[in-house]
């Protein structure tokens, strides 16, 4: 297994150019957002029903804060607060009068094409085309630099 480091500086390979990282920091957290919103809405096996707040988002969200952990505690307590923060925009998301997928898919497509922008602004690939697990780097890697700017270690 790749150490943080390596994962890390790997990732950053595909993102120096300042307009690219801005997106990304825009962008990166939409996808996670709209992701929890897609699994939020997608239906939950009926035996779930019995454990409140049990669903497909939920899910995920834990096992990828057991992968955060494998990596990094301190990193994983930072994005344990961001999911936290994205389940309540997920919650606020479901009162609009439209279906929450369909404002979660809206976000995903702008999203994506905010990160394609990025790319062809940079001039290199995505970093998920050489390994998947990329999708899970992208929001460390952010998390990892507001850790750096507040002079917290990771």
């Amino acid at each position: 297994m790749r150490t943080l480091s390596r994962w890390l500086a790997d990732y950053g390979e595909c993102h120096r150019n300042p307009v690219n990282e801005r997106l990304h920091f825009i962008c990166v957290p939409a996808i996670v957002l709209s992701v929890f919103g897609l699994l939020s809405a997608a239906p939950a096996p009926r035996l779930w029903t019995a454990i409140p707040g049990l669903d497909w988002a939920t899910l995920v969200a834990v096992l990828a804060l057991l992968y955060y952990v494998a990596l990094s505690r301190s990193l994983a307590v930072g994005v344990l607060a961001c999911f936290a923060i994205m389940f309540l925009i997920v919650h606020l998301l479901e009162a609009l009068p439209w279906p929450l997928w369909a404002t979660s898919l809206a976000i995903f497509v702008m999203a994506w094409i905010g990160q394609g922008i990025g790319h062809a602004i940079e001039g290199k690939r995505p970093s998920f085309f050489k390994d998947l697990q990329f999708l899970m780097i992208g929001p460390l890697w952010l998390l990892a630099a507001v850790y750096r700017r507040l002079g917290l270690n990771y």
